[in-house]
């Protein structure tokens, strides 16, 4: 009897097949309680999870949901869709890869390992005395390659993994270049897509919950931003020159929302928003829920200062829904300007295109069609399970 483990470093809750299902509490994971033909473990949300067994679908409290999340999600669906079972917990239970180590000694023994992270996740793998694969975070390379002692790491990291998965080419170039590592290694794959609105979802219970108030409700024109507040995502980026916007049209407004990641930085985050007027954030909805309000927005909006690749701009195209992404390589990799989306290098050029894209219908349509196609292409969910199946069974 074989069991894998899966890391992923994000604010995430889950169901688990076969009744299997995470709970908050400060206990240790109990793997013994897996008693499957392959046990797959995938390190999530600081706070601690363990394994019971559950038949209901219920949310953990406090867990809010990143799109590091929504991607660990799906690759487990896809191993599981091979016969296998998916166990999800917390890297930040683990001080270090001794303690995932100790996991691994447990019985049933774990016999395979997958992070998501090459620093965040991978590390905790090196001591962990099984074959791993390693899924490339965003923050490896734009990030946490700056820093000496993290690149040793995830080099280290690279020299143990069996594979390494990409999500786009570039992200691979960027690797090779900075890191060094086995080019053969390297897969590319890029993410797949799936988006589901939730059919109970009021938009103006939304509005009003979140402070929007307005007799035109109609003819708003909301810019929703989605991403976890840590200051990667620059989420005041935009907020000096929309607050302008908004006095000269009060019928735009830009929505903040996303995860409270980093405590400090939500605060300021809080704080800023109250003193501005057009802008708002709202409180974290759930994966339907979000779709929901993203598919009634006008468009998708993204300002990070970097990513790998946004899940939440591959969201919205699926959606149909115009997307105005800051020029960064993770977000250029996957948005052709004014063919799938519009890349803005400044506030300013994101409020002039934002302008554009109000009066522009034709352009609305082009970039809704073009990027709704560009999903159907290249971010197929099957083609990804096919991927991540084969890359799965290189650990046995």
């Amino acid at each position: 009897m074989s069991h894998f483990i899966f890391f992923n470093f994000a604010h995430y809750s889950s169901v688990f097949p076969e009744g299997l299902h995470l709970k908050r509490t400060s206990a240790k994971i109990n793997a013994t309680r897996v008693c499957v033909s392959v046990c797959v473990c995938v390190c999530v949300c600081p706070g601690g999870w363990s394994l019971t067994r559950q038949h209901d679908m219920n949310r953990a409290p406090n867990s809010p949901k990143t799109g590091n999340c929504t991607t660990a999600e799906r690759i487990r669906n896809h191993i599981v869709a091979a016969g296998h079972t998916c166990v999800l917990c917390d890297t930040r239970e683990f001080s270090s890869a001794s303690d995932v180590s100790s996991l691994m000694k447990q019985e049933p023994r774990f016999e395979a390992a997958l992070a998501i992270h090459l620093f965040k996740g991978g590390r905790l793998l090196l001591d962990a005395g099984v074959p791993f694969g390693v899924v490339f975070g965003g923050t490896d390379v734009n990030e946490d390659v700056k820093d000496e002692h993290k690149r040793a790491v995830m080099e280290e990291v690279l020299h143990k993994a069996r594979f390494a998965v990409a999500f786009t080419d570039k992200l691979k170039e960027r690797a090779e270049e900075l890191l060094v590592c086995e080019s053969k290694k390297i897969y590319v794959q890029p993410q797949g897509i799936e988006t589901r609105v939730a059919s109970h979802f009021s938009w103006s219970d939304f509005l009003h919950s979140t402070g929007v108030r307005t007799k035109q409700e109609e003819n708003l024109r909301v810019f929703l931003l989605v991403c976890g507040l840590r200051r990667v995502k620059d989420p005041l980026y935009l907020l000096e020159v929309f607050a302008e916007w908004h006095n000269q049209n009060p019928l735009v407004a830009l929505i903040i929302i996303g995860p409270k990641i980093d405590p400090v930085f939500t605060a300021e985050v809080e704080e800023s928003v109250k003193r501005s007027v057009g802008v708002y954030l709202a409180a974290d909805l759930s994966q339907e829920e979000l779709h929901a309000a993203m598919q009634k927005s006008f468009a998708l909006v993204n300002s990070s200062l970097s990513e790998g690749m946004s899940a939440a701009i591959l969201e919205a195209m699926d959606l149909g829904l115009p997307v105005l992404a800051r020029d960064v390589p993770g977000n250029a990799a996957i948005v052709e300007h004014e063919v799938t989306g519009l890349l803005y290098s400044s506030p300013q050029e994101f409020v002039s295109m934002s302008r554009k894209l109000l009066d522009d219908h034709e352009l609305q349509e082009r970039l809704v069609r073009n990027g709704k196609n560009y999903i159907t292409t290249c971010h197929n969910p099957m083609k990804e399970r096919i991927s991540y199946q084969k890359l799965v069974e290189t650990l046995h």
